[in-house]
């Protein structure tokens, strides 16, 4: 059984599914998807994700806000944790730096990024980690707000194996995502191939970042077993066996017992 440690439910195309979400979910079942954690983008569109998925043991969710995501209003950490509360949201984010998309003064990214963490400090919740060609100030901010102390995972993780050691130094996860089966992912094949396999999870970050061989093409939570197959090769292992450890090491960090 696999489990998609990072997926946008709300937004993936049900057109192949007869636009039914019921029978998209039946399908990820026939799939061997045991698990799927829905990650929240903004705060706007979260009432009506947090619907969508709320009938579902097999799926959790996060609150929070993209460091993209345009806002009228910045999330407080009131807001946060008043969400983060509910027993269905299972991490905070996803939250972080991205330096790729947005450009001039970022104050307001890294102060959106400190609220992310304190809110998920007082909450006890681990924390989804974006970041984009930020890496060094993604660690200084996590350092400087005692993030280690809640962990956390950093999801799509395209850095080398220096940012990766780092990264398990703070005590988070790794997640890979459909990227490592690109042909020009090398570098981030290499810390899947190092990567303790106490550290990492899979991920497919529908719908976005299709794996081969659907690059280019709508991304679905069914496809995260061609991630776990491309680990398999790299660390000369099974896929039954990547997916036993990134299902244990998934239910490790967000503490959530096995059903």
């Amino acid at each position: 059984m696999f489990i998609d440690s990072h997926c946008h439910l709300d937004r993936i195309d049900l057109a192949p599914f007869g636009g039914d979400f019921a029978s998209f979910m039946k399908e990820a079942s026939m799939h061997q998807i045991d698990h799927m954690l829905c990650v929240s983008i903004d705060l706007q569109s979260y009432p009506a994700m947090r619907c969508l998925v709320g009938a579902y043991d097999n799926v959790s969710v996060s609150a929070g806000v993209h460091p993209n995501e345009n806002v009228s209003e910045e999330p407080s950490i009131e807001e946060l944790v008043s969400l983060g509360g509910d027993d269905k949201v299972m991490a905070i984010g996803e939250t972080g730096l991205d330096y790729y998309r947005s450009s001039g003064n970022l104050d307001w990214q890294r102060k959106r990024f400190r609220q992310h963490i304190r809110a998920a400090k007082i909450l006890g919740k681990p924390l989804i980690i974006h970041s984009r060609e930020a890496k060094d100030d993604t660690i200084k901010v996590l350092k400087e707000e005692g993030a280690s102390q809640v962990g956390g995972v950093f999801h799509c993780f395209t850095e080398d194996w220096e940012t990766a050691l780092q990264v398990i130094d703070l005590g988070f996860f790794i997640s890979f995502s459909g990227i490592v089966t690109f042909r020009n992912a090398q570098l981030i094949q290499d810390v899947a191939r190092m990567i303790p396999n106490d550290r990492f999870l899979i991920e497919t970050d529908s719908p976005y970042l299709a794996p081969i061989p659907f690059r280019g093409k709508p991304n679905y939570p069914l496809y995260v077993r061609h991630v776990a197959q491309c680990i398999a090769e790299l660390k000369n292992i099974s896929i039954d066996e990547v997916a036993r450890l990134s299902s244990d090491n998934f239910y490790r960090l967000f503490s959530r017992p096995r059903a």
